[in-house]
């Protein structure tokens, strides 16, 4: 599908861009990926790549020309530490880029565009994996309700331009659930769980600190199994039709860096739960049964090789 294809990469430099642009460029796409405050992780001679801040429409619109396929991987994206103190930072700017980025795409006839939901827009379903139609059934969490939103609103949007308008574009809407592996964000300011977590393991700090109670549950994806998704999820859904992508079972954040000290050998570790700092959900598990009998798709990479992986990546790829 994608062999010499226009393929544009929005968010060339963040965690699923830089691997997407991996993936694209084993599958013979020509490749077009944007930067914006950041350089390029991935050098290839084959990627042209383009200064552009999404959050403007002329930027937008110069970006997407000439395009077959537009993955929006941009996204302003944090962990539970900015979210707490800074709730709106992922609202506006993220709602501004989607609708610009859909919009210029529109205009220049893209065949189809991918865009990335999140599993954090459901509403609450104790610890029963929520299923794509339960997306709009009741409110989302308190913790996550201004980037929830914003995330079903730009879901809105997508359907909109796959279904209501006279010349359709089509869209694929996917809900991941917890990423991680090589070219994650390991920045303490910026990170998610897992990959704060990796970092603390293979810097061997003593004690690690670890926000909340650990009891928290997790589905966590290997980001090679997920660009597998992403890539079977733009082959094969035509239309508005989103699909979680998951591993499929879930973990206790206790049990994951029980398993990070045990694949990285640190024995000796002081580990230290903070229950005054703010978690986020409490239980988060999807079912992955849509993308098994639509795409065809099961992980493969188990949540101890993954880890490996991923240390081994950090290892050769400190944070500076």
């Amino acid at each position: 599908m994608f062999k010499g294809k226009n393929v544009l990469v929005a968010g060339g430099t963040g965690f699923v861009g830089a691997n997407l642009i991996n993936r694209m460029l084993s599958l013979g796409a020509n490749v077009r990926a944007t930067l914006h405050r950041r350089d390029a992780v991935i050098a290839d001679s084959r990627i042209e790549y383009v200064k552009a801040d999404l959050l403007a429409m002329d930027d937008c619109r110069r970006v997407v020309q000439d395009m077959d396929y537009v993955f929006l991987c941009a996204a302003n994206t944090s962990g539970a530490a900015v979210i707490a103190s800074t709730p709106l930072v992922h609202v506006t700017p993220n709602i501004i880029m989607n609708s610009q980025m859909l919009e210029a795409a529109w205009f220049a006839k893209v065949k189809k565009f991918v865009w990335l939901s999140s599993n954090a827009a459901y509403p609450p379903s104790g610890d029963r994996p929520v299923r794509e139609e339960e997306m709009f059934d009741g409110d989302p969490y308190d913790i996550y309700f201004g980037v929830a939103w914003m995330k079903r609103y730009t879901e809105i949007l997508c359907r909109l331009y796959s279904e209501k308008l006279k010349e359709r574009m089509a869209t694929v809407v996917v809900r991941p659930s917890n990423i991680y592996g090589p070219y994650d964000d390991f920045d303490f300011a910026t990170s998610h769980m897992m990959s704060a977590t990796i970092r603390k393991v293979v810097e061997r700090q003593k004690p690690i600190k670890v926000w909340g109670t650990g009891d928290d549950i997790r589905d966590l994806i290997y980001i090679d199994d997920f660009i597998d998704a992403l890539v079977l999820a733009a082959e094969k859904i035509g239309t508005f039709d989103p699909v979680n992508i998951g591993y499929g079972k879930g973990y206790s954040i206790k049990e994951i860096l029980q398993i990070c000290l045990e694949v990285d050998g640190y024995d000796d570790a002081v580990v230290e739960y903070d229950s005054s700092k703010p978690s986020m959900i409490p239980v988060r598990l999807i079912s992955t049964e849509k993308a098994e009998s639509v795409l065809g798709f099961k992980a493969r990479t188990d949540l101890r090789e993954g880890i490996r992986k991923t240390m081994e990546w950090y290892r050769a790829h400190p944070c500076t």
